[in-house]
């Protein structure tokens, strides 16, 4: 590809960060409140729960790789990846909001609709999101220009996160007028139909630059022989399996903490403290009438302080976020894409198993670890993607053979089984030690959860920083790579395959 063509426009950039702003609405929506929802709104048991996840998103994990076969073989004028960004669009939307709507059933029929429309998400996030990962692959060959285009992407990310951690637990409570059932349905309707949008926006926004070499057939048996015997991305798969049944784990657990665990008077007394008192209660600015039609501000008898507080808590930490992705490229450039995430990952397990000594009242170190966490985490949120996209060029660079869609389809199979490990792991846990939703907690209960937010997710964060210690990609043979890849592309490239595809 000609140097001329190696830098990407920053409207490309932003084009592609806006899918995952929509990604987010729905993942982190997953991660922090599903749970929750089912347990305390639909009023499912926490065991019946935790088996649906487990079930459903270790069946699901098998379509992505089917996908990422689909993909990789798809030919239409707007690439392999994009089309299908267009074609889950308004699906994807439409059934997002409908998990979040309670059916007048018995508790078997909400159960079986629970199934339905579980399961429909989870394959349209597949069809949408494995093409949309592995897009990122293909827009540029140079990896820096990618680390570019990670940060992007995962401010996007930050961005759709810092949105739905903070506002949607504040409107279901004042749009539901005390019905959480009509509150969800409503708030996540909203969010729905800006999925279909940002979607939209990104495949108009981006094209695919990278194409395969001359003569390449397609092969499935050639595909998993390629991923099955590339050492980097076996560890990169396991590292992923355990991030993501971390982060469900620990992201579900805050939210039970955050409701039963917590002293309600202190972060009600917390929040007065640093300005989110109920409009009426000092000064009223507009700043603060903004906050309050958004539910942002403690009620006066701090029934919602628990929501305010957790949504200020994983606001906080998706800000310090942005700034460690924002500093992750140029730390990636200079140290290393592996030495980074492995200081990273040290950080945020010190921070997560932490948690474990907050006191219902110790407000002050919570807010501590809240900014110690995001320090640590912030830096390695892009990485993950880029070195996928490395070890792509590593089976290239081997075998003379690139299957960018079928590698991401993998790793996000790991994904999803870390989801479902994730979601069955945080609804087993409070289950065994005797949770009972709605009510005030026993002791026993409340270990469960606070081992749930800080312990047991720690754990996994330290396994993988061992996956990381034995990643081989370094450096200074990623730079070898895609200078020896960029000699072979020179061979067959031409200036139509270099063009943008249209």
């Amino acid at each position: 590809m000609a140097a001329s063509t190696q830098r990407l426009a920053s409207r490309e950039k932003i084009g592609y960060a806006l899918g995952d702003i929509a990604t987010n609405f729905f993942f982190q929506s997953m991660i922090l409140y599903q749970t929750r929802f089912y347990t305390d709104t639909a009023g499912l048991s926490a065991v019946a729960v935790g088996s649906m996840f487990l079930v459903l998103r270790l069946g699901d994990a098998v379509i992505d790789p089917v996908i990422g076969a689909l993909s990789d073989r798809t030919q239409t004028r707007w690439g392999k990846f994009r089309p299908w960004i267009l074609g889950t669009a308004i699906p994807f939307g439409l059934i997002f909001w409908l998990v979040y709507v309670t059916p007048n059933f018995g508790p078997h029929g909400k159960l079986v609709y629970a199934y339905i429309t579980y399961t429909l998400v989870m394959m349209l996030y597949s069809a949408n999101n494995t093409p949309y990962s592995a897009l990122m692959g293909v827009m540029t060959p140079d990896s820096s220009e990618r680390s570019s285009i990670a940060s992007y992407r995962f401010v996007g990310a930050l961005i759709g996160q810092f949105i739905i951690q903070a506002l949607p637990l504040p409107l279901v409570a004042k749009l539901g007028h005390g019905d959480s059932a009509r509150g969800w349905a409503i708030t996540m309707a909203i969010f729905g139909f800006l999925i279909i949008i940002l979607n939209l926006i990104t495949f108009a926004s981006t094209r695919e630059r990278v194409v395969s070499a001359p003569g390449q057939k397609p092969s499935l048996r050639a595909d998993l022989k390629d991923v099955f015997t590339c050492g980097p991305w076996i560890v990169m798969f396991v590292l992923t399996l355990l991030i993501f049944t971390t982060l469900v784990v620990r992201g579900s657990s805050l939210n039970y903490f955050f409701a039963y665990y917590l002293d309600q008077g202190t972060v009600k007394a917390f929040l007065d403290k640093i300005g989110l008192a109920a409009v009426g209660a000092g000064p009223v600015t507009t700043w603060k009438l903004g906050l309050n039609a958004l539910g942002l501000l403690v009620n006066p008898d701090g029934s919602n302080a628990a929501a305010v507080g957790l949504s200020l808590f994983f606001v906080l930490g998706s800000l310090i976020q942005i700034v460690g992705i924002i500093f992750s490229k140029p730390l990636a450039d200079r140290f290393g894409k592996k030495a980074v995430f492995i200081v990273g990952m040290s950080v945020t397990t010190i921070a997560t198993a932490l948690v474990f000594f907050v006191t219902p009242t110790s407000m002050t170190l919570l807010v501590v670890l809240s900014i110690l966490w995001p320090i640590g985490w912030g830096p390695t949120v892009p990485l993950l993607w880029v070195m996928i996209a490395d070890v792509a060029d590593f089976s290239e660079w081997k075998n003379s053979r690139r299957a960018t869609g079928f590698m991401y389809a993998g790793i996000l199979f790991a994904l999803k089984a870390g989801l479902s490990l994730g979601g069955a792991l945080s609804a087993w846990v409070i289950a065994a030690y005797g949770y009972v939703p709605n009510v005030a907690q026993t002791q026993r209960a409340l270990l469960g959860i606070r081992l749930g937010a800080s312990i047991y997710p720690a754990v996994t964060l330290a396994l993988g920083i061992v996956c990381l210690a034995i990643y081989p990609i370094g450096k200074t043979l990623n730079i070898r790579i895609q200078d020896e890849l960029t000699e072979r592309r020179q061979k067959y490239s031409t200036p139509n395959t270099a063009a943008a595809t249209s």
